[in-house]
């Protein structure tokens, strides 16, 4: 069985394999959309633990970007809405690569720093200030995904998620691949993008625990930076772990904030939802087939 992986995008679902990925996308008249290309082999030494898990990184970003250029072009292609150009797309990735390092590291580092001055156990522990810092990070996140999902295209793309977790639930259950087959399959999955942002901020909290305590604020937050890598790294072999070994009750414990915060990140999908997740993964089955 092909370990897939999947992401939402503008009405539609991208899935992806080993060697291949395809985005599938309804368009305003009904039709679906398909996108798929082959993806290159990585030297060995990419795929070692760790290294593998920043190489994914990048990866998905890439693919993630073509993914919703394509699905933009054709959700809106006979709409009265524009299709965002390639480079709409990569300014639009780069304000939120932007805004995720001030809201998500830059912004719980500054207020923490100032709880610091209030409270003096916070100023002179380092692991009571990367606990509190992940908190705080963790809450802005708690309040981002809450704010987006009121948007109502947010609110789409979220049902979208939640189809394409039901679609990867019945591949990996072995069961029937119809709208029928995989409607009753939870819209939560332990290897998901929404888990791993969990894990990466529980592992944050330990990995900057390692800063020393007494470094001037703006070497705290370059750090934190640099370490990022690392951090990812680490928490893509915990999130390949945990859905290894999602039946052993100590990891369904450890994996239920990631399943619990995927409550705010996926929605019930309707049945044309779950036949776009449903084409974009029977269609990426059949690339992995076709290049075996």
């Amino acid at each position: 069985m092909k370990n897939i992986g999947g992401q939402a995008v503008i009405e539609g679902v991208m899935m992806k394999a080993a060697d291949s990925w395809t985005v599938a996308v309804r368009d305003q008249s009904g039709s679906i959309h398909l996108k798929k290309e082959q993806l290159k082999p990585l030297p060995r030494f990419l795929k070692v633990p760790l290294v593998r898990g920043v190489i994914a990184l990048f990866q998905a970003l890439s693919i993630g970007m073509q993914a919703i250029e394509f699905s933009a072009s054709k959700a809106y292609e006979e709409g009265e809405e524009e299709p965002l150009s390639k480079a709409s797309i990569f300014v639009t990735i780069l304000i939120s690569v932007l805004l995720s390092i001030g809201l998500f590291i830059l912004l719980p580092l500054y207020a923490t720093k100032l709880m610091g001055l209030l409270f003096k156990g916070i100023e002179t522990s380092s692991l009571l200030f990367n606990l509190v810092d992940g908190l705080i990070r963790v809450m802005v996140f708690i309040l981002y995904v809450v704010i987006i999902g009121l948007w109502k295209e947010m609110a789409r793309i979220f049902m979208y998620h939640g189809a394409e977790h039901k679609v990867i639930h019945a591949y990996e259950e072995g069961k029937e691949l119809t709208v029928a087959g995989v409607r009753d399959y939870s819209t939560r999955h332990p290897r998901c993008g929404t888990s791993f942002l969990m894990i990466v901020m529980v592992v944050s909290i330990l990995v900057f625990s390692f800063i020393p305590q007494q470094w001037p604020f703006t070497f705290k937050f370059l750090s934190r930076i640099i370490l990022i890598p690392l951090i990812a790294g680490s928490s893509f072999e915990f999130l390949k772990l945990s859905a290894k070994w999602q039946h052993n009750p100590l990891m369904q414990l450890m994996i239920m904030p990631g399943l619990l915060l995927q409550r705010l990140t996926t929605r019930e999908p309707d049945d044309a939802q779950i036949e776009v997740a449903l084409t974009a993964l029977t269609e990426v089955l059949k690339l992995e087939e076709e290049h075996a």
